[in-house]
């Protein structure tokens, strides 16, 4: 459950809301925060120094910290001459792109401007990029590292700038059109309207949450402007192994959202089954086995392995509407009755149109698969309809 609070009178007050909404390029600075209690107040201090004076402002944290950072912020706000909040969250669904959606959410302002909280993005940016949205008419501004006066100087050794350089040229191979004109989509640091943000479709999983908004629901105006990547104040970096497969999962997961992609990867996925299958039949084999139970064995060898892929590469966000055991069972029932019925399939393709049987052998095989896809989606992983609804049905 999330926790909020705030400072007396301030954001987080309807009413106070409501003044930021009616006041044309106010913004709401949204910080992400996980354990960076020795960052805040030199953040908000930053803050203090370079936003108030030229753009109306409020300051929300959203909170998934296990330390005291919840407490600093409260304290060092009294400082503040703006509206400073904490969302906590006791459950960090999303990671920090997650923490960004849940801010966005309540965000009073008609700018929203995401930021870290380790002092890597330099506050004194912020009207810059409200007021280029606002002269652009753009529903989206990103702080670009990568534009003529901008600079990655703060990433630490080169272990990460490689990984920051492969992670940009992966993201922007994989949506070219969606990402068109973004020199930097994996920026944390941008500027988005309200009426940009289409909550219902972000699905938010690790910490790119500007690559989520950008394929999801990229305004049509995007501006740039460029930034020089600070050194971290305080603490260390939370990128890590985890999150750098935790990013992957979400590139996929962004990949295959439509049927055409899914199924796509599935096909890619089932090919990927063959070596498990021919592996296991040829040591099987070599051990003594006769060949056909050698082949159902090794074949149920490739089922599995082409369910675990499945389950965390196309299918990561529908486990849960199905018990793991349900899951495996439906999909390997449809994987051998793919086979039970490509011989019938194969034998009319011949016997009845005449058909060779290598020609009909390969549109058996397109046939299946794309009966197996659609079978898996609709029996596997689709939401089970409700029991009331079958009631009314009936």
């Amino acid at each position: 459950m999330s926790q909020e609070s705030t400072v007396p009178g301030e954001l987080g007050d309807p009413a106070a809301i409501t003044a930021e909404v009616a006041e044309p390029g106010a913004v709401t600075i949204v910080v992400p925060t996980f354990n960076e209690s020795a960052n805040v107040r030199r953040l908000l201090h930053q803050i203090t120094e370079s936003v108030p004076s030229r753009l109306p402002c409020e300051v929300l944290f959203v909170d998934d910290s296990t330390d005291d950072t919840p407490h600093v912020i409260e304290e060092a706000a009294k400082d503040c001459p703006f509206p400073v909040a904490v969302l906590h969250r006791e459950e960090p669904v999303g990671g920090l792109g997650g923490a960004v959606v849940e801010g966005m959410a309540v965000a009073g302002s008609e700018w929203i401007v995401v930021m870290d909280g380790d002092c890597q993005h330099p506050p004194s940016l912020v009207p810059d990029l409200v007021a280029t949205g606002e002269r652009a008419g753009a529903g989206l501004v990103v702080a670009s590292r990568y534009l003529t006066g901008g600079s990655r100087a703060g990433l630490a050794g080169s272990y990460r700038v490689a990984v920051s350089r492969v992670a940009t040229w992966l993201t922007k191979s994989l949506f070219p059109r969606r990402l068109h004109g973004i020199s930097d989509p994996m920026s944390g640091f941008f500027a988005i309207r309200r009426s940009a943000v289409t909550a219902e479709v972000l699905k938010p999983l690790g910490y790119k949450i500007l690559l989520e908004l950008a394929v999801r629901s990229r305004p049509r105006q995007v501006s740039e402007v460029p930034f020089v990547f600070q050194e971290r104040f305080a603490g260390e970096s939370k990128s890590s192994a985890r999150e750098g497969l935790r990013f992957l999962r979400h590139l996929v997961g962004l990949r295959t959202a439509s049927p055409l992609a899914r199924m796509a990867v599935f096909g890619l996925i089932g090919v990927s089954g063959f070596v498990p299958n021919l592996l296991a039949l040829w040591a099987l084999t070599h051990a003594g086995m006769h060949y056909v139970p050698a082949e159902i064995l090794a074949n149920q060898l490739g089922v599995v392995w082409n369910f675990l892929l499945i389950e965390h590469l196309l299918f990561r966000d529908r486990r849960l509407f199905r018990r793991w055991w349900d899951r495996l069972g439906r999909f390997a029932l449809l994987a051998n009755a793919d086979l039970l019925l490509r011989i019938p399939l194969i034998a009319l393709l011949v016997g009845r149109s005449g058909m060779d049987a290598l020609s009909a052998t390969a549109l058996a095989l397109v046939m299946t698969f794309v009966l197996r896809f659609v079978g898996t989606e609709a029996l596997v992983y689709l939401p089970r309809r409700p029991l009331r609804n079958r009631g009314r049905a009936a």
